[in-house]
């Protein structure tokens, strides 16, 4: 830790009272330690006042993330028809004053302020602001380099430039808009659900051979590991139940059943291969708490689908009814159960969140190559930490300095201070600009985006919803099936080299040193 103070000039009236090395954080004095925020000094000295343990790069992160949400807040609300209604009194889109907009951008047709053309606009404009910041903060691994300050500061700065963001994206007409940005939103979309997948494969990886590791030397991490599993399978039992129970009806609801069917095939068939004596010869450390894990997110993932479908409308007794959802598989008239759909949406979008945070924390501590690279890392010792160590030590060799004569009398070299990310900028950006496009895709309907409406999205469902999350269940069984047997393909001679895992270190050193470290 380096202290400073600030000096008796008036010029040093915003001081420094404290610095982290490893996030870089700032203690501000100063009453006006709300003015670093339209400067270059890191955020953590607008919240230090509240919460003094965290970091530039901790605040930071949480106001991305209350950027995000607050985006993602505007969106379902300029979708909702019920808020257009009876905000704005209108039954159909709002538009733009015609005068006042043939005056500012001198166009006859006024954009749409409502509706998907609305949310198509401020994702394009989210999704903008993280790209280029992503581009920007490409190859920085340095806490204290200068443009480390454009992801930790210049907030009021920020904050005006997505603004203009979004105002420059109402200002394209939809014909320009709408066919590329629908197809750009399509692929982020797909891209951000298959880097969900691999952060939910490696994460179920990861824990079960953390543990297993303490299972093999201590019978306290043995019970953890059994206590841990039967939890999982009873929450994935539990939900296969219930599913059965609100969202299937004796007569129909036929496709919900075949596909509850499948998935818990699915479930027994990568518990059995998790277990199998020639998967676990390859190896060793395989075992059913990984496939615990899996099959509840296969449950998850199911009901989401489900609970996204259109309902099915059958004739019983000469009478229309409507089955196959929690709140109309009865014959008596019901209204759709809202709980389910805002249970559904929160955690969507919590596993949103959890993506753009863990990838950048993965992507800093194994590099570009982190999406393989995290698989084959091996745990030295049990942790209860479900991932990976929050900290790698150097190898000898790093910590050092240059080798001197041992007759040559030189003063010992001072402290040197090490200094890293506490997660990869450029990915969280990165992540984040995916996150915006899955988000703008997800609530109009993916592939039907004319008309879409915030209640049929999440109330009354829609087939391209239904079958895309059908598919990433899918997609999520091939890639954990794959993790399964593909080292069944190696030669029997090739021996996998365990990952040795080296975090990237920046260091400090005194001008007084005249021996630069190796």
């Amino acid at each position: 830790m380096v202290g400073a103070k600030a000096g008796p000039s008036p010029g040093t009236s915003l001081g420094l009272a404290q610095q982290h090395s490893g996030g870089s954080s700032v203690l501000v004095k100063s009453p006006f330690r709300q003015v670093c925020c339209c400067g270059p000094a890191p955020c953590a000295s607008c919240c230090h006042s509240r919460w003094p343990s965290l970091t530039a790069s901790t605040c930071s992160r949480l106001f991305y993330i209350l950027l995000h949400v607050g985006a993602s807040a505007i969106c379902c609300l300029l979708l909702s028809r019920t808020v257009v209604e009876r905000v704005w009194g209108k039954t159909h889109r709002i538009q733009m004053p015609s005068g006042l907009c043939a005056h500012l951008f001198g166009l006859s047709d006024c954009p749409v302020l409502s509706g998907s053309g609305a949310v198509y606009r401020v994702c394009a404009g989210t999704a903008t602001f993280h790209l280029l910041q992503a581009v920007l903060l490409v190859h920085l691994h340095s806490p204290t380099s200068p443009r480390a300050q454009l992801h930790n500061s210049f907030w009021l700065l920020k904050l005006l430039f997505l603004l203009g963001l979004y105002a420059l994206a109402f200002c394209i007409p939809d014909e320009h808009l709408f066919p590329a940005w629908h197809y750009i939103g399509i692929c982020g979309g797909f891209a951000f659900i298959l880097l969900q997948l691999v952060l939910i494969t490696a994460f179920a990886h990861s824990w079960n051979k953390n543990w297993q590791t303490g299972a093999a030397q201590d019978c306290s991490w043995f019970l953890a590991v059994l206590l841990a599993t039967l939890g999982f399978y009873s929450m994935a039992g539990v939900g296969a139940v219930l599913l059965f129970r609100y969202y299937t009806h004796p007569a129909g609801c036929l496709l919900n059943k075949m596909l509850l069917s499948l998935h818990l095939c699915f479930c027994g068939l990568i518990s059995f291969l998790s277990i199998a004596p020639c998967i676990r010869l390859k190896q060793p450390r395989s075992g059913l708490l990984q496939a615990s894990v899996i099959s509840c997110y296969i449950m998850y993932l199911t009901f989401s689908a489900l609970s996204s479908r259109p309902p099915e409308r059958v004739i019983l007794q000469g009478q229309n009814h409507t089955l196959c959802l929690p709140g109309l598989s009865k014959m008596e008239p019901q209204t759709p159960d809202l709980s389910l759909a805002m249970l559904s949406a929160s955690i969507m979008y919590a596993c949103v969140l959890f993506a753009c945070n863990e990838a950048s924390y993965l992507a800093e501590v194994f590099g570009p190559l982190w999406i393989v690279k995290v698989y084959s890392y091996e745990f030295q010792k049990p942790s209860l930490c479900f991932c990976c160590p929050a900290t790698v030590e150097a190898d000898e060799g790093q910590r050092g300095g240059a080798a001197r004569p041992a007759d040559q009398e030189t003063p010992p070299a001072p402290p040197v201070q090490v200094q890293h990310l506490s997660y990869n900028y450029s990915a969280f950006h990165f992540v984040f600009f995916l996150a915006s496009l899955y988000v703008m895709v997800t609530l109009t309907n993916w592939f039907s985006y004319e008309g879409a409406e915030l209640e049929k999205t999440f109330i009354k469902g829609s087939w391209a919803t239904f079958w895309v999350k059908v598919a990433s269940c899918w997609a999520c069984v091939l890639l954990y099936l794959g993790l399964l047997l593909a080292p069944l393909c190696r030669p029997p001679t090739q021996k996998p080299q365990p990952l040795i895992l080296r975090r990237r270190r920046h260091r400090i050193i005194s001008p007084d040193n005249k021996y630069p470290p190796v």
